[in-house]
C-alpha cells in the first residue's frame, strides 16, 4: 500500500488530456491523523504482561487487521475525491486557456485598430500642418498681392500726376509764348502729318523717385511724390534750398534734428563722437607731483563715474624725459582728446610747449581745457612761461579756459583739479547738467531712464554706427578716392538705379574682399544727404561676424526704433524677437506712407549677418513705392536667391586709380617713387587679386611706412605678396620687427590675439589693466602704428580690427589658425570675472563675459553669470534681449525654469539688502525681471516680480515716490496683456496723480500716463475718453520734448553748437551769418531761447550789413526770429518780423515759391491765433492759390490749404463758403491718398461738425461714424494719430476750441 502522493512521482510528466501542453508533477504532502489509540497500541515497548493469554494476543492482530481495512477504504475515497478535484481542475485550465486564446485575439484586433488610429491621427495632423502652411502662404501671397496692388496703384497715380504737370507746364509754355506775341503752330490744324510732332511729358519717360516741392513742409504727409524733370534724387525747388539745413526742424522732432545736423557737418571731430573721456594732462617736472596725486587718487572716481554712465575714461599723459620721442603721437592723442589739462610753475619744456600750441592756441575751442598754475610768494616766472601764458590768454577770446590758481600743497592742487574735471565732464561733456552721479551703481544708471518705455535702447550700438560712418567717410576723403573714377561712376550708377521707377528690388553693390564697399557707400550717403535733406537714410554698417553689429534681431530692431522716432514714439514696438523680424515689414510699410519725403535703408556687408537670408526675408517682398534698399556683399558668399537683384560691381582698379592712390599717400609723406618703382607697382597691380582697394591701399601704407632710404627695399618686400593676406601678415610681421624691445613685441602679439578673441574688441583702459606694465605712450605709439597700417582702430572706445582680412591675418601669424583662441578668451574671462566679484557690473562685462562662457562651452559658468542680476539686468536695459534669451537656451533652460532661477536668485540677494540704496537695487532689478517676463509673454509670472518691486518702493521710499508711479505703470501694462482692463486703469489713474503731484501737470511721466490711459480706454471702445487724453498728451509731448533729446541727441547738438561758436569768430560775412543762424537753431532745439535770440538777432544783422536789407537771406532771418518770439507768447513781434519777412519775399521770389507759401501760412496762423481772422483769410487764399499753381488742384497740400480755409470760414460763421471747400478737399483727399487715409477721417469729422451746426444731424451722425471707423482701423503708432511735422493734424485746424499755437518751423 501507499499514500496519495505515491500516485504520481516528483518530476514525472503529465499529459495533458484535453490536448494541452504537459507539466511536471510536484509532491503533495497529504496530512493523515491515526486515531490516538491505535498510535498508542502500536508502538507500546514495554514489558509484557504477566499471565497474558494466546487469545489476547490474537485479538490484537484482529484488531490490527479491521483497523488496516477502515484505513484502506478511507484512502480510497479520499483518492477519488482527489482525482475528481483534479479532473474538475483540468477542465477549468482547459477553460482558461480558451478564454486567454480569445482575449488574446480581441488584444491583436485592439491592437491593429490603435494602429489604424494612429496612423489616421498622424495622417489628420500632417494634413493639419499642410493646411496651417497652406494658410500662411495664402496669407503671405493675399499681403503680397495687396502691397503690390497697393505699389501698382500708387505708382500709376504718380504717372497720372505727372502726366497733368507736364501738362499745366506745356500750357504755362504755351501761354507765356502767346503773351510775347510769338504765333504758335497748332498741328491739328494742318491736314499733313508731316508736321506733327509727338511731345513726350517730362517725367514720363524714365521715372525718377524724388519728393515733392514742398518736401519740408509739416502739412504734407503724403506717400505721393511728385516727380521732377531733372535726373537723380535731388530736390530742385526744395525748401531747404531756401531757408537752410534747419529750415523747418520741429524742435519735438530730435532725431529729423540730429540728422539735419550731421548732414551740416559729416564730418565732426572724433573728440566730440567718441564714447571715450580722454583727459589729456601736460605737466612740467616742477608740477609732477600734482599730477600723481590726481592720477593716484582721484582717477579711479572719474573712471567709475565714467563707466557707471556707459563711457570709459582714459588719462593721457608723456613723461617730461621721453616726451621729445612721441612727438606724432602726442599730437594725435591732443587731437582726439575730450579735455586738456596744463599743469604749469615757473619753468616749461619744449615738449610742454609744443603740446600748449596744439592744444591752448591753434584749436581753444576745440575742447575743454584747464590751466593749473602753482603760485608762490618767491615764485617768478621764466621768460618763455610767461609769453606761453600771455600767448594762451590771447587766443582764449572767448575766455573758455578755466584757470585754477593755487599756492598750497599738492594735495589740495590735486583735490581742485579733480573738481573742475568733474564739473566738465559731468555738465559739458555728458550733459547731465550738474546731476548728482552715483558713482557706485552698477551698469548703466537706473535714474537716466526715467521715462521707462517698453522700448529698449542701446547707446553703445547707435555711437558704434555712427562711428563706422564717420570713420569710412574721413577714410574715403583722407584717400582722395571721391576724386577718381572709382567713386564718381559708381555714384553716378548708384543715383541711376536709386531713380528707377517703382517697384524696385533691393539693390546689390557686390565686390570682393577690399574693394571699397564701405567706402563707396558711406561717400554716397554724404552727397545724398546734402542734396536730398528731405529723404531719411537708415544706415547699418555690419562688423565682424559674431559680434554684436552682426546680431540680426539688433539690426532690425535698430532700424526699426530710428524709423519710429521719426513719428513721435517708439511704444508699440515688441520685444519678442520673432516679433521684431515679423513686424519690421509692416512697420516700414506704415511709416513710409506717413513719411513726406523717401526712405533709403543701406545694409553694408549683410552676407556677414548670422544666417542672413532666413532673418532678412523681408528683403525679398515688395517695397513702398517711396522706400529703396541698398545692400553690399562679398560677391564670394552672396546668397544665390539674390543674385537676381540689380546689381552694381565693384571692378578692380585700374592702373591709373592705383597710381593714384599710391602717390597720394606718397606727397602726404612727403616722399616720391621713382619711373623705375612705379613701373614696377604697375607691373605688380595687374590682377584681380592686387587690384582691390584695400590692397592698394595698405601697399601705400606699407610703403610709406619707413624712411625714404628704406623705400626701395619696402617695395621689394611689398611686391612679394600676391594677395591681402599674405600683405597683411607682412604688415604684422614689419610692425614687430620695428618696435624696440621682446616685451614690445610680445604685448603687441597679447593684445592683437585679446582683440581676436573677444566679442566686439577691448578698450585701452582695459588693456592698461590687464598689462600693468604696460605705459600709455608705448601702447599709443603702437596702436598708431596698427591703425595706420589699417589692421585696427578704435570705435566706441574699443579696438577692433579694420577689416575682416586682419583678423585673418592675426588668426594665421599668432594664433596657430584659432587654435589657441581659448587662451586668450580665458585671460578676459578672469578679467571681467574679477570685475564682477568687485559689483563692478559695466556694459563691458554684460558684452563680454557672458559671450566668452559661451564660447568656451562652460555652461555652469555661464549660469552662474546670467544670474548675477545685475548682467542680466544690463544686458535687458539695453535692448540685448534676444542675447539673453540665446544664453539661457544654450544653458538648457526654458522660460519658466529660468524665471524661477531669477526668482531664486533674487530672494538670496535680497537677504543680504538692508540699506535704503540696496533696497531700492533690489526694486530696480524686479521691476526689470518683471518686464522681461512680461516681454516673454509670461504675464502671469510677472505680476508677481513687480508687486514685491511696488511694495518695496513703497516701504523703502514713500508711497507718492515718482518711482512707485514706475512700478503702477508696469503692473498695469501686465494686466493690460492680461486683458484686466478695471486693474489696469485703477493702476493707470494712481501713477498719473502720483506723477502730477511729484512733476507737475507738465512733464514727460504726466505724458506718458495719458498716453497709456489712452490705448487702454481705446482698447475699451471708450474713444470719446480716449481722444480727449490724447490730446492732453500730445500737447504735453510737444512741451516736454526739447527736455530730453532722443538717445544721443541732446548732447550732440550741444557739442555741435560748441563747435560753431569757434567759427563765428571772423569777420562779417555770409558764411559766418549763415554760422549764427545755424547757432540760434541749435540753441532753440535745446530751448535756450535767450541764447537762440541772440545769435539769430546777430545773424539778422550781420546779414543786412553784408547783404543788404531785401535780400532773401534776411527774410530767413526774420522768420526764424518771429517763430521765437511766438514760442514766447511775443505775438506783437513775431507779426511784425513775418509780415517784414513775407514783404521781402514777395519782392524778391516769385510769387509761387514755396518759401513765400511757407510766411503766408505761418502769418495767417499767428492771425488766426490772435483773433484777426479776416486778416488771415487773404493770406490763406493766396497760399492756397501758390499751392494751386505749384502742385495742381488735385494735390494733397491743396486739399490741406483748402480745410484750412473752409476753418477760418467757419469761426466767421460763412459755413455757405467752408462747405464747398470742405467737399473738394475730401473728394481730393479720397482720390489721392486713398479713402482709409487718417486725412479722409479728420475732413469727415470736420464736415460732420458743419454738418451739426446746420442743423443736419443725420448728415452729421453718418459722416462722424464713418469718420470713427477709419480712426479705428488707423494703427496706432503714438496712442493714436499724433501730429506730427509729417502728419497733416499739425497743419489742419479743428473746429472745436482754439487751434494751438504753431511752432516755430524755421
Amino acid at each position: 500500500m501507499g499514500t496519495a502522493s505515491s500516485l504520481v512521482s516528483p518530476g514525472e510528466v503529465i499529459e495533458d488530456g484535453y490536448g494541452g501542453e504537459g507539466g511536471e508533477a510536484c509532491e503533495i504532502p497529504v496530512e493523515v491523523k491515526p486515531k490516538a489509540r491505535l498510535l498508542r497500541s502500536s508502538f507500546r515497548r514495554g514489558p509484557r504482561v504477566i499471565g497474558a493469554s494466546f487469545k489476547s494476543t490474537g485479538s490484537v492482530d484482529l484488531e490490527y487487521a479491521a483497523e488496516y481495512e477502515r484505513l484502506r477504504k478511507e484512502y480510497e475515497i479520499f483518492r477519488v475525491s482527489k482525482n475528481n478535484e483534479i479532473t474538475s481542475m483540468q477542465k477549468k485550465e482547459a477553460k482558461l486557456d480558451e478564454e486567454n486564446k480569445r482575449l488574446r485575439a480581441e488584444l491583436q484586433a485592439l491592437q491593429k485598430t490603435y494602429q489604424k488610429i494612429l496612423r489616421e491621427k498622424e495622417s489628420a495632423l500632417e494634413a493639419k500642418y499642410q493646411a496651417m502652411e497652406r494658410a500662411a502662404t495664402f496669407e503671405h501671397d493675399r499681403d503680397k498681392v495687396k502691397r503690390q496692388f497697393k505699389i501698382f496703384r500708387e505708382t500709376k497715380e504718380k504717372e497720372i500726376q505727372d502726366l497733368l504737370r507736364a501738362k499745366r507746364d506745356l500750357e504755362a509754355k504755351l501761354q507765356q509764348l502767346q503773351a510775347q506775341g510769338i504765333q504758335v503752330y497748332d498741328p491739328d490744324d494742318s491736314d499733313s502729318d508731316d508736321n506733327r510732332t509727338t511731345i513726350t511729358p517730362a517725367g514720363t519717360q524714365c521715372e525718377y523717385w524724388t519728393s515733392g516741392v514742398l518736401g519740408s513742409e509739416p502739412s504734407m504727409g503724403s506717400m505721393m511724390q511728385l516727380q521732377q524733370t531733372f535726373r537723380g534724387p535731388e530736390f530742385a525747388h526744395s525748401l531747404i534750398d531756401v531757408e537752410g539745413p534747419f529750415a523747418n526742424v520741429s524742435r519735438d522732432d530730435w532725431d529729423a534734428a540730429v540728422a539735419s545736423l550731421l548732414q551740416v557737418s559729416p564730418h565732426v571731430p572724433q573728440a566730440l563722437w567718441s564714447n571715450t573721456v580722454r583727459c589729456y594732462l601736460i605737466c612740467t617736472q616742477e608740477t609732477k607731483a600734482e599730477l600723481d596725486i590726481f592720477i593716484k587718487k582721484h582717477s579711479p572716481t572719474l573712471r567709475r563715474m565714467c563707466e557707471g554712465l556707459g563711457h570709459f575714461y582714459l588719462n593721457v599723459s608723456f613723461p617730461v624725459e621721453n616726451a621729445a620721442s612721441y612727438s606724432v603721437e602726442r599730437k594725435q592723442e591732443i587731437e582726439r582728446s575730450s579735455m586738456c589739462v596744463l599743469l604749469l610753475k615757473s619753468t616749461v619744456t619744449s615738449s610742454v610747449m609744443e603740446d600748449c600750441e596744439e592744444a591752448f592756441v591753434k584749436n581753444p575751442d576745440g575742447h575743454p581745457l584747464v590751466l593749473y598754475l602753482q603760485t608762490g610768494e618767491d615764485q617768478n616766472l621764466t621768460g618763455p612761461t610767461r609769453q606761453l601764458l600771455e600767448r594762451i590768454n590771447a587766443a582764449d577770446r572767448t575766455a573758455k579756459v578755466k584757470v585754477v590758481d593755487h599756492s598750497g600743497s599738492p594735495e589740495d592742487g590735486a583735490d581742485m583739479i579733480y573738481a573742475q574735471l568733474e564739473k566738465i565732464v559731468k555738465q559739458e561733456l555728458l550733459g547731465l547738467e550738474g546731476a548728482d552721479v552715483n558713482s557706485k551703481d552698477s551698469g548703466i544708471e537706473d535714474g537716466r531712464e526715467e521715462d521707462s518705455g517698453d522700448v529698449l535702447w542701446d547707446l553703445h550700438d547707435e555711437q558704434e554706427q555712427i562711428e563706422s560712418y564717420q570713420q569710412a567717410c574721413s577714410t574715403t576723403s583722407q584717400l582722395g578716392f571721391q576724386k577718381i573714377s572709382f567713386c564718381t561712376q559708381y555714384i553716378d550708377r548708384l543715383n541711376d538705379m536709386i531713380a528707377a521707377p517703382p517697384p524696385t528690388p533691393p539693390l546689390l553693390v557686390s565686390g570682393g574682399p577690399g574693394s571699397g564697399k564701405s567706402l563707396l557707400l558711406s561717400k554716397w550717403i554724404e552727397l545724398q544727404q546734402k542734396h536730398s535733406p528731405n529723404t531719411l537714410f537708415l544706415y547699418h554698417f555690419v562688423g565682424r561676424p559674431l559680434s554684436t553689429s552682426s546680431e540680426p534681431v539688433l539690426i532690425i530692431k535698430r532700424l526699426t526704433v530710428k524709423l519710429l522716432q521719426h513719428f513721435w514714439s517708439i511704444s508699440g514696438l515688441s520685444m519678442e524677437p520673432s516679433k521684431i523680424l515679423e513686424e519690421f515689414p509692416r512697420w516700414l510699410e506704415r511709416l513710409s506712407a506717413r513719411h513726406q519725403g523717401n526712405i533709403i535703408i543701406i545694409i553694408d556687408s549683410i552676407d556677414q549677418i548670422q544666417q542672413a537670408e532666413r532673418h532678412m526675408k523681408w528683403l525679398i517682398d515688395p517695397l513702398p513705392v517711396n522706400v529703396r534698399v541698398v545692400v553690399s556683399v562679398n560677391v564670394e558668399t552672396c546668397p544665390q536667391a539674390w543674385r537676381l537683384w540689380p546689381t552694381l560691381h565693384l571692378d578692380p582698379l585700374s592702373p591709373r586709380e592705383v597710381r593714384s592712390i599710391v602717390n597720394a599717400e606718397c606727397q602726404n609723406m612727403e616722399l616720391k617713387l621713382t619711373k623705375d618703382q612705379e613701373k614696377k607697382l604697375e607691373r605688380h597691380c595687374r590682377s584681380a587679386s592686387t587690384c582691390n582697394a584695400l590692397y592698394v591701399t595698405l601697399l601705400a601704407m606699407m610703403i610709406t611706412s619707413r624712411s625714404c632710404w628704406l623705400l626701395e627695399q619696402s617695395l621689394e618686400e611689398c611686391l612679394q605678396c600676391q594677395d591681402t593676406m599674405s600683405l597683411y601678415r607682412l604688415a604684422l610681421t614689419m610692425t614687430l620687427n620695428s618696435l624696440s624691445t621682446d616685451r614690445e613685441r610680445h604685448i603687441m602679439k597679447e593684445i592683437l590675439c585679446l582683440v581676436c578673441a573677444s566679442h566686439n574688441g577691448v578698450s585701452e583702459s582695459e588693456v592698461l589693466d590687464l598689462f600693468p606694465e604696460l605705459e600709455l605712450p608705448v601702447l599709443s605709439s603702437l596702436l598708431y602704428r596698427l591703425n595706420r597700417l589699417c589692421i585696427v582702430t578704435l570705435r566706441c572706445g574699443l579696438i577692433r580690427f579694420q577689416h575682416l582680412q586682419a583678423v585673418e591675418a592675426v588668426r594665421l601669424e599668432f594664433l596657430s589658425g584659432g587654435s589657441s583662441s581659448a587662451t586668450y578668451r580665458e585671460k578676459l574671462i578672469h578679467y571681467f570675472s574679477q570685475q564682477l566679484s568687485q559689483d563692478r557690473v559695466t556694459w563691458r562685462v554684460a558684452d563680454e563675459l557672458p559671450w566668452l562662457l559661451q564660447q568656451q562651452e562652460d555652461k555652469m559658468k555661464l549660469q552662474l553669470s546670467l544670474l548675477n542680476l545685475f548682467v542680466s539686468q544690463n544686458l535687458y536695459k539695453r535692448g540685448h534681449f534676444s542675447e539673453l534669451l540665446a544664453y539661457w537656451q544654450y544653458v538648457g533652460k526654458d522660460k519658466s525654469s529660468m524665471a524661477a532661477e531669477y526668482f531664486d536668485s533674487l530672494k538670496q540677494y535680497e537677504k543680504s539688502c538692508e540699506s535704503e540704496d540696496s533696497m531700492t537695487k533690489l526694486a530696480n532689478l524686479y521691476e526689470t525681471l518683471g518686464r522681461f517676463l512680461k516681454d516673454l509673454g509670461l504675464p502671469s509670472q510677472a505680476v508677481a516680480p513687480l508687486q514685491r518691486s511696488l511694495e518695496i518702493r513703497e516701504t523703502a521710499l514713500d508711497p507718492d515716490h515718482p518711482s512707485v508711479a514706475r512700478s503702477l505703470h508696469q503692473l498695469a501694462g501686465v494686466y493690460v496683456q492680461w486683458k484686466k482692463y478695471g486693474n489696469a486703469e485703477q493702476l493707470y489713474k494712481q501713477a498719473l496723480e502720483i506723477s502730477e503731484n511729484a512733476y507737475g501737470a507738465e512733464h514727460a511721466s504726466v505724458a506718458r500716463e495719458l498716453e497709456s490711459l489712452a490705448m487702454l480706454y481705446q482698447k475699451q471702445n471708450k474713444y470719446e475718453q480716449a481722444e480727449k487724453l490724447r490730446k492732453r498728451s500730445v500737447k504735453l509731448r510737444q512741451k516736454t520734448a526739447h527736455q530730453k533729446g532722443h538717445m544721443y541727441g541732446f548732447t550732440l547738438l550741444r557739442r555741435r553748437a560748441l563747435q560753431l561758436e569757434e567759427l563765428t569768430l571772423g569777420k562779417d560775412s555770409a558764411d559766418c551769418a549763415k554760422t549764427l543762424n545755424e547757432l540760434g537753431v541749435l540753441y532753440y532745439l535745446q530751448n535756450n531761447l535767450d541764447a537762440a535770440k541772440m545769435f539769430l538777432t546777430r545773424s539778422l544783422e550781420m546779414r543786412q550789413r553784408v547783404l543788404g536789407p531785401d535780400h532773401p537771406d534776411c527774410a530767413q532771418s526774420l522768420n526764424n526770429l518771429a517763430a521765437l518770439h511766438t514760442e514766447r507768447r511775443e505775438y506783437e513781434a513775431a507779426e511784425d518780423m513775418y509780415e517784414r519777412a513775407l514783404d521781402i519775399r514777395k519782392k524778391a521770389l516769385s510769387p509761387d515759391h514755396p518759401s513765400l507759401a511757407y510766411t503766408l501760412k505761418h502769418l495767417a496762423m499767428l492771425y488766426k491765433r490772435r483773433g484777426k481772422l479776416e486778416k488771415a483769410v487773404p493770406l490763406y487764399e493766396l497760399s492756397l492759390e501758390i499751392r494751386e499753381k505749384s502742385f495742381g488742384p488735385k494735390h494733397p497740400s491743396v486739399a490741406t490749404a483748402l480745410v484750412n480755409l473752409a476753418v477760418i470760414y467757419c469761426q466767421l460763421k460763412k459755413h455757405s463758403d467752408a462747405l464747398p471747400l470742405y467737399e473738394r478737399a475730401l473728394k481730393v483727399y479720397e482720390d489721392s491718398l486713398g479713402r482709409s487715409h487718417p486725412r479722409v477721417g479728420e475732413t469727415l469729422k470736420n464736415l460732420a461738425v458743419l454738418s451739426y451746426e446746420e442743423g443736419d444731424f443725420e448728415k452729421a451722425a453718418e459722416l462722424y461714424k464713418r469718420a470713427m471707423e477709419i480712426k479705428e482701423a488707423e494703427p496706432s503708432l503714438v496712442c493714436g494719430n499724433t501730429p506730427s511735422r509729417h502728419s497733416s493734424s499739425g497743419d489742419t485746424f479743428s473746429l472745436r476750441g482754439p487751434a494751438p499755437l504753431p511752432h516755430g518751423h524755421r
